[in-house]
């Protein structure tokens, strides 16, 4: 199949493109401003989560939102995200040449994703994207932020993060902008979800290694933040919520979010 579907558009976030892009504007609206990175900064990638907009969406915007000054700088996204629903060793790339959402199509760089299926963690996997939100859920903020651009979506699977880590560099060059999803605790009370999250996010801010219990997207935090100590980037929190916050929340099982902006 040339053209991978949309596999969550309706639940996800909204199945038409009129609604989903109002939606998507007005979640960015907050941040027309922008926000603002430390001084002398230049961004290189985002950590967002990947629950529906409706829980989430205010959290990812906060990041995507510094999108507005570069739009035309990113050529290519490198987006990292986990499995949650087909169990694989490595990390999944489609045979697929674009991605879908309800705002379009998004070309795959069908080169760069050839020569990491020569690596031994990688593997074509159609199967794993199919159904997949972690990655989907990115796209339309990626398509309403920026200009043209190719992609690279990377699932992973049981691998080490070491291993994703020197899958990323050689791509993560000035012209490439890095996502990382991943949510942060799932499924507890609001107060005892506050609490593990406080700790995880100084753990991500120490560059502390994080577990499958503390974020779902564990393996691709620990593998940016291996390339963010080596490469002396920077990170800085913009924003941390729950679906407990959301009026559509329930407060006795929350999942966690929050975003991040590396820099240079």
């Amino acid at each position: 199949m040339e053209v991978r579907p949309t596999a969550v558009a309706g639940r996800f976030y909204f199945a038409d493109a009129n609604q989903l892009h109002q939606h998507v504007t007005q979640l960015l609206s907050p941040y027309n401003e922008g926000a603002i990175l430390d001084d002398n900064q230049t961004l290189s990638g985002l950590i967002v989560p990947h629950a529906g907009y409706v829980f989430s969406g205010s959290t990812a915007a906060a990041a995507y939102s510094l999108l507005k000054d570069s739009k035309d700088q990113f050529k290519r996204v490198l987006l990292v995200g986990p499995n949650h629903r087909v169990a694989f060793r490595g990390c999944a790339l489609p045979k697929h040449c674009s991605f879908s959402t309800p705002l379009g199509n998004i070309p795959l760089d069908t080169q760069a994703i050839e020569q990491l299926v020569n690596d031994p963690n990688c593997h074509y996997n159609d199967h794993a994207h199919a159904e997949e939100h972690s990655l989907e859920v990115q796209l339309p903020f990626l398509q309403r932020c920026l200009s043209d651009f190719e992609l690279i979506p990377l699932l992973t699977g049981t691998v080490d993060p070491i291993d994703i880590a020197h899958l990323i560099e050689p791509y993560w060059d000035d012209t490439t902008l890095l996502v990382i999803s991943s949510d942060l605790s799932h499924f507890h009370p609001y107060k005892e979800c506050n609490d593990i999250d406080t700790k995880s996010c100084q753990k991500i801010e120490a560059g502390t290694p994080l577990t499958s219990k503390e974020a779902c997207g564990y393996l691709g935090i620990n593998a940016a933040n291996t390339l963010i100590k080596q490469q002396r980037y920077q990170l800085q929190r913009l924003s941390r919520t729950n679906s407990g916050d959301s009026p559509h929340g329930d407060k006795n099982r929350v999942v966690g979010y929050v975003s991040y902006a590396i820099s240079r």
